[in-house]
């Protein structure tokens, strides 16, 4: 190579060399859609708008929160691997696909193709019981269940928490009858007219029946007690840390992501999430601020899809081979 050729090849790699920080620093160049596999209100919905409200100010471009409900959550994901785009992300509860092996013969989608830019919050999930039937803790209700066997009945919001909860009764000998529910209110308006025995769900969901003095939370699953509902015990507080289990809601991006755009998309979403006026709004919802780097995001899904595989497994499902 001539001089005149080596200088031009300098002079571009010097060029090249903060080209992947300019391209953190220049993102947004337009406006950001976060992709959220639920409808309209919410606790997952109301955070990705509190959250994108407050980045869109920070990146001086608007964020869209598209709702995308239905087929599992699996028209969200598709709709998001399909955008193949940094500017479209998706805002999503982990639990929407961790059981997908078990639901599905082929998961129509690559998992692969999903890529960790931060956890953000934990939905708060409890266990709840109608007032009417004088239960109080976890311990009450196992006892009661032992007694009647097969007599009481139960619903779940998700198929994570069906499996956990279903292990788990497995596992110590007990029966109780699942009632299957389309949607995430019927089962809910059932236990607090005592229709349903036992609920495993989103305290979100189940708020206005507990103020309304008809719903009794037994425990949350979460590892941390919620600070909306402080005087609750989590799950191995009240003497079963089988049943704890962290409701994980995360934002991806592509896989294509350059790492140092993902970092920085994280650090601006843990500061928003510093917002005491932030953390008041969405604890009022029912979540608990865990804001995480990609590489903690992606431990923390990784150790609860163990969780969920080993659940699954012990209750004779099997995953999809793909």
């Amino acid at each position: 190579m001539n001089r005149r050729g080596f200088l031009f090849t300098a002079a571009v790699l010097a060029a090249m060399a903060p080209a992947l920080p300019a391209q953190a620093q220049q993102w947004p160049q337009r406006a950001v859609k976060f992709i959220v596999p639920l409808g309209p209100g919410s606790g997952v919905d109301i955070t990705a708008r509190l959250v994108g409200d407050r980045l869109s100010k920070k990146w001086g471009q608007s964020v869209v929160v598209e709702n995308r409900p239905g087929g599992d959550s699996i028209v969200a994901i598709n709709a998001f691997i399909s955008a193949a785009d940094d500017h479209t992300l998706l805002f999503t509860p982990t639990g929407a696909f961790t059981a997908h092996p078990f639901l599905h013969d082929k998961v129509p989608y690559d998992i692969k193709e999903l890529g960790h830019i931060t956890r953000v919050t934990s939905t708060v999930v409890v266990f709840a019981v109608p007032v009417a039937s004088g239960i109080t803790t976890v311990k009450e209700l196992l006892e009661k269940t032992k007694a009647n066997p097969g007599k009481l009945n139960w619903a779940s919001a998700t198929a994570t928490n069906e499996y956990l909860f279903a292990a788990y009764m497995k596992k110590v000998g007990l029966s109780m009858t699942k009632v299957p529910y389309k949607d995430s209110v019927q089962p809910v308006n059932d236990l607090a007219e005592g229709r349903i025995d036992f609920y495993v769900g989103a305290y979100a969901i189940i708020r206005p029946h507990i103020e309304s003095g008809k719903v009794k939370i037994l425990a949350v699953t979460n590892r941390e007690r919620a600070p909306g509902a402080p005087d609750i015990p989590t799950a191995r507080e009240a003497g079963f840390p089988d049943l704890e289990f962290d409701g994980l809601v995360g934002l991806f991006g592509p896989k294509t992501m350059a790492n140092d755009l993902r970092e920085r998309i994280a650090a601006d979403v843990k500061a928003v999430l510093a917002d005491p006026g932030i953390v008041q709004r969405l604890t009022a919802t029912g979540q608990i601020i865990s804001p995480g780097s990609a590489k903690e995001f992606a431990a923390a899904m990784d150790a609860q899809q163990a969780q969920v595989n080993a659940a699954a497994a012990a209750i004779g499902m099997k995953a999809a081979t793909n």
